[in-house]
């Protein structure tokens, strides 16, 4: 049920770009006068949207000493942002055909550039997230908006190239991110990660303002009941999920609250969804095996790509010791390996058998997870940028051939609807997993860190504690340098448990790829999600 949930929550992104093709105008025969320049302000636009996804990361140290936050809830830094992101894409569609896509697309980048401001002056833990959610919600409407202005510049002949060289460009965003991030937070200060989008942000709203073209009205029922019951259940489960390790799970009544309520909401969503008209999801695409195995995978590729990025910053300043611009040029490889993977794919998918590649493409990803559990804080930085690259790899294979074999079977008047979908898919997979592996990372940190502390013994220690006690200051020095020397061993070990856990449920994906079908013949062209 989740998963048909979370299939859910792109319904209405992808809806956007179904309902506005069959709404306005065919793409032209011929690409229109301004599609270079339509083409590079829906570049800028989600590129600054998509910086914004990966560049607070190497920061998050920093803003939890600023904001007064501990370790397992600043991570509410990315995930309000992702959540939000993810609830508030279904609106697209309705919204752009109520009051048109180039109002929207201004509006949109405008409320993304106030957010950022305000995220660069929140003073606490809870304005950050809240501005955060904001920042998240303008963001969420100009990946599909951009995609629509895309295909109706160019003719159909010219979608694919299109796509490609908006996804290529995309795909720039993860990697300066972490890079950019830390050279922000190490030169100036965290704040300018956000303050940093209000010139990209008024070179795009500029240039919209003059190449985006105008379109008319038009009126759609908009889906109130489902969207309601998608965010609810989609909330409760990020409240469960965050909050879980804090209240000790379900010995709290808080979470025992949310997980009800999650699940309430989700299933009268799936009821509606099954039984109701004109719903935010389009039921039939759940009846098709690729493309419903697709949402799965997606999911967990979503879960992947953000969880190890998430917990890779704070392990490497606070562990390691390196500084925040050496953390982010570390993890630069992993997007360059993820592009580089992209570009390879599109040369080859049409000649093997997309599953046999997407297996590749997990094997290589497990293979990283391996690498990432052997790390230790003595070693170089030759291991983490090597896994970084196989992993950065393994996920760009998994990309074009997972959104090839997803569509290959779909009606053609549900590939575009299917398309749109992976975007919230990615996002509520990234959502959880940050989530849940930094849940698991508390819980094994606290597990080894009273393993290694009941094996502590006046016989195993440098210093009896009894005779550290006389003396005095000196004494205390010896014994917190021994408690943050097991605080470090129990961290490292948390991670290791983490990374190991991806690593089981990245080979246990594998069988799903069974359940799909291989296309009757092999596509040329990538789909539109791919580089989304």
């Amino acid at each position: 049920m989740c998963v048909a949930t979370c299939v859910a929550m792109q319904a209405a992104a992808a809806r956007h770009v179904a309902t506005l093709a069959a709404a306005y105008p065919a793409a032209p025969d011929r690409a229109v006068p301004k599609a270079l320049g339509i083409t590079l302000v829906v570049m800028l636009a989600t590129f600054m949207q998509v910086l914004d996804s990966t560049i607070a990361n190497v920061a998050l140290p920093h803003m939890q000493a600023s904001l007064g936050a501990a370790a397992d809830t600043v991570t509410w830094v990315l995930t309000s942002y992702i959540v939000a992101s993810a609830i508030a894409t279904p609106l697209t569609g309705w919204l752009g055909g109520k009051f048109g896509r180039k109002p929207l697309f201004l509006a949109s980048v405008a409320g993304f550039v106030g957010a950022s401001m305000l995220c660069g002056l929140a003073q606490s833990l809870e304005q950050m997230v809240v501005f955060r959610m904001l920042q998240g919600g303008f963001g969420a409407f100009l990946v599909p908006l951009g995609q629509a202005f895309l295909l109706d510049a160019y003719p159909k002949a010219q979608h694919g190239k299109a796509m490609a060289l908006w996804g290529v460009g995309v795909m720039v965003g993860p990697i300066m991110g972490p890079v950019l991030g830390g050279w922000l937070t190490d030169s100036f200060d965290w704040r300018w990660v956000f303050y940093v989008n209000v010139p990209f942000g008024l070179l795009a709203l500029f240039g919209a303002w003059a190449y985006l073209p105008d379109s008319e009205n038009v009126r759609r029922r908009f889906d109130l009941f489902g969207f309601a019951m998608l965010s609810i259940g989609v909330a409760a489960l990020q409240l469960m999920l965050d909050r879980g390790q804090q209240l000790d799970w379900f010995a709290s009544w808080e979470v025992r609250v949310e997980a009800l309520t999650a699940a309430a909401a989700l299933w009268m969503f799936a009821v509606h969804i099954f039984t109701g008209r004109e719903t935010i999801l389009d039921k039939r695409m759940l009846a098709d095996r690729n493309a419903a195995t697709g949402f799965v995978l997606i999911t967990l590729v979503g879960a992947l790509m953000v969880s190890t990025t998430a917990l890779m910053p704070p392990m490497l300043e606070r562990l390691f010791g390196y500084p925040v611009v050496t953390t982010g040029l570390v993890m630069a490889p992993r997007g360059l390996g993820t592009m580089a993977g992209m570009l390879l794919m599109g040369r080859i998918i049409g000649k093997f058998d997309p599953r046999r590649i997407m297996a590749v493409g997990l094997l290589l990803t497990a293979t990283s997870l391996w690498m990432m559990s052997g790390f230790s804080p003595q070693m170089g930085m030759q291991p983490v940028i090597v896994s970084g690259l196989v992993q950065g790899l393994g996920l760009g294979c998994l990309f074009v051939p997972l959104n090839t074999i997803a569509f290959s079977t779909l009606a053609p008047a549900l590939r575009t609807d299917a398309a749109s979908f992976y975007t919230l898919l990615r996002n509520l997979g990234a959502s959880i997993g940050v989530s849940a592996t930094i849940g698991v990372f508390a819980r094994q940190t606290q597990v080894s860190h009273a393993d290694i502390g009941s094996a502590l013994t006046p016989f195993t220690l440098p210093v009896d504690p009894a005779l550290a006690q006389g003396l005095g200051a000196t004494g205390d020095t010896i014994m917190a340098y021994m408690d943050g020397m097991v605080n470090l061993q129990a961290a490292m070990i948390g991670y290791i448990d983490v990374y190991r856990l991806l690593m089981w449920v990245t080979l246990a994906s594998l069988p799903l790829l069974l359940l799909m079908r291989a296309p009757a013949k092999p596509e040329g062209e990538m789909p539109h999600a791919a580089m989304d």
